[in-house]
């Protein structure tokens, strides 16, 4: 029988040491974040704690924003997963989640399972609210990109590579991904702590250009 405590010890050590120094908004306590909400709601929406914690710990490892070669990172997560004597079920199931969760425009996909369901679900609440916004912008950061630019306009119905790829702003962001995030959880408990961190981006908005014009 495997010690599902000791896996996600040797999953935070994992983690930590790839992504601890990353300054895009995916580092080591987003993580950690994501790790925390998701068991959070797989004891409320009782599904199997130890699936979500795990692929939560894990679910950027083999992130294209993260890896020159992400199809080799996906390979060595799977044979880290193997290492650990995790049954070829779940090994695969992690794998299939993480490979459904991410947003990406207008091909965006639900994962199939209650558990990868969650996991989307943590992930996306930790791109909303407060910390959302300080993600966001620490991400456009490091892709060099502007926080503002008032001539611009938000692009609609992207696809994967014109979302990861087209011309963008820190507060455009919000319109392209983040607002749209509230309608698309998928369980009842995401819904509901989704709805007080979307108010916050809509706070922010309204607050951000009233100062760029000049008002407060």
């Amino acid at each position: 029988m495997i010690d599902k405590n000791d896996i996600l010890q040797k999953a935070e050590k994992l983690v930590y040491d790839k992504l601890h120094a990353e300054a895009s908004g995916h580092d080591w306590w987003h993580a950690v974040r994501v790790r925390n909400t998701a068991r959070e709601l797989a004891e409320k929406e009782g599904a199997d704690s130890f699936i979500c914690q795990l692929t939560a710990l894990v679910h950027d490892m083999a992130d294209e924003k993260l890896n020159d070669d992400p199809k080799q990172a996906l390979a060595d997560l799977k044979a880290w997963l193997i290492d650990q004597q995790l049954s070829q079920t779940d090994v695969d199931h992690i794998i299939q989640i993480i490979n459904t969760m991410s947003f990406k425009g207008d091909g965006s996909s639900v994962p199939v399972t209650l558990e990868g369901k969650i996991v989307q679900d943590a992930d996306r609440l930790d791109a909303v609210g407060a910390i959302g916004i300080a993600r966001c912008m620490a991400y456009s950061g490091s892709k060099g990109r502007p926080i503002h630019d008032p001539n611009m306009t938000a692009r609609e119905h992207l696809t994967a590579e014109e979302y990861r790829n087209g011309k963008d702003t820190a507060i455009l962001h919000f319109y392209e991904k983040l607002l749209k995030l509230k309608d698309l959880m998928n369980t009842s408990h995401a819904r509901k702590m989704a709805e007080h961190r979307h108010a916050v981006l809509e706070e922010f908005l309204q607050e951000f250009y009233a100062e760029w014009d000049g008002k407060l």
